[in-house]
């Protein structure tokens, strides 16, 4: 996504053309290929297999553990800004978000953060029921 286009919930989403349009369906005929080419059964086919097996977990948990460590950065991050910016009640209540919702609460600005973290506590929202909520989109561009 451009940077000059502005971030919004329905387009906030990105995709990585590389690793969403190139790698994973790769990845993917590989292991359906090798799939296919196990019978009949040989040891080359199964060797095969596993390595296109262990390709395709490769290429997942890269994307998937790149997104946790950058959830974690977030939740970081947004606590401090939570520190700042809420009332003391909901100061002593930061830890009771989750990082799901810290997650989809850094996209709110500073002004609609208070009440949507007493949305999330008190309705224990999920991050689309706050993203949607938001009125004025804080964006991050930042993400992997």
């Amino acid at each position: 996504m451009s940077e000059k286009m502005p971030q919004t919930y329905a387009n906030h989403t990105k995709l990585v053309p590389m690793f969403h349009y190139v790698t994973l369906p790769l990845v993917l005929v590989n292991l359906v290929w090798s799939l296919y080419r196990v019978i009949p059964f040989s040891t080359q086919s199964l060797f095969a297999l596993g390595a296109a097996f262990a390709l395709a977990a490769i290429a997942l948990f890269s994307r998937v553990n790149a997104l946790k460590a950058q959830d974690r950065v977030i939740r970081l991050e947004e606590r401090i800004r939570m520190q700042a910016v809420l009332p003391d009640d909901l100061k002593a209540r930061i830890n009771d978000v989750t990082t799901a919702q810290i997650v989809a609460l850094r996209f709110a600005p500073d002004d609609e953060l208070p009440d949507l973290v007493r949305q999330a506590l008190d309705n224990n929202a999920d991050q689309k029921t706050i993203k949607q909520a938001i009125k004025s989109w804080r964006p991050d561009y930042q993400r992997v």
